[in-house]
């Protein structure tokens, strides 16, 4: 039940956080540690029991939650809820995403797969906009439109990677119209074809950008530069992605420089003035 609790500072949200105050940044550092063990437990091999680990951490949550964590995780996660009025569902949801990848569940359709999405990023996502001091309608609208443009931007980045590992993410009525199954995917499918199914989720994934896009306009932009720099940096992520055509054999990913120069491009639009 360890976690790394610097495990925020790897993530496109690392920059931004820099420029929280200190209690925030570490309200964060928790969450984000938890994320991280719990993404640990569902995919590292050395995990004998991960069913087992996830119900051990659903038990924590709720000890947490009714005031006597057990662990040191626990107990900073209890402070930083109560701190910042984060609810248990931010945990435990994530936990049902994780509890999905290790039984190997498929998805049948889009509307399917937001059930997913929503337990591995938006929730993460609503989770963050606590921390950030942003409630509300709009901040369950940005976590849904900018968690699931970043998750699917994943699962089109990830796609060999997660067949490699078993999993495929991919819904299945998309595949079918494409002639394809999940084994298809699993056995490498002709990667002309998987291009159109990738090409199609990419464009659903930009939907979703420009969703948050706009509801981003409505928030006070110093609260949410940490979900600009996110997005933007995912974006551009997309970006590149597409300039392959969908036809990769490997995760495509920024470089270091690249991320910085959509940081600084979020940062150019927040003013602090």
């Amino acid at each position: 039940m360890n976690a790394d609790k610097n495990s925020y500072k790897k993530s496109s949200f690392g920059p931004a956080f820099l420029f929280l105050c200190k209690q925030r940044r570490q309200a964060l550092a928790v969450y984000y540690a938890f994320c991280r063990l719990m993404d640990d437990i569902a995919d590292e091999p050395d995990v004998a029991d991960r069913q087992g680990e996830l119900t051990l951490w659903r038990e924590e949550i709720y000890r947490v939650f009714e005031g006597c964590p057990q662990t040191p995780l626990g107990k900073e996660i209890r402070c930083a809820a109560e701190q910042y009025g984060m609810t248990q569902d931010r945990f435990l949801l994530l936990i049902e995403g994780m509890e999905a990848d290790v039984q190997g569940r498929t998805y049948e359709n889009f509307e399917a797969l937001e059930w997913y999405l929503w337990r591995v990023a938006g929730i993460v996502g609503l989770a963050t906009l606590d921390v950030l001091g942003v409630k509300g309608p709009q901040a369950q609208s940005l976590a849904r439109a900018e968690g699931f443009a970043v998750q699917l931007t994943n699962i089109v980045r990830d796609v060999h990677e997660d067949a490699s590992a078993g999993r495929v993410y991919l819904p299945e009525d998309l595949l079918a119209k494409y002639g394809l199954t999940r084994k298809d995917v699993l056995r490498g499918a002709d990667p002309r074809v998987l291009a159109g199914v990738l090409a199609e989720t990419a464009q659903r994934a930009k939907q979703h950008y420009q969703r948050a896009a706009e509801i981003l306009q409505t928030l006070p932009r110093r609260k949410v530069l940490a979900c600009r720099m996110m997005a933007s940096v995912y974006y551009a992520n997309l970006a590149k992605i597409e300039k392959t055509d969908f036809l990769f054999d490997k995760a495509v990913k920024l470089s270091k420089t690249e991320k910085i120069l959509q940081c600084i491009y979020a940062l150019r639009k927040t003013d602090f003035m």
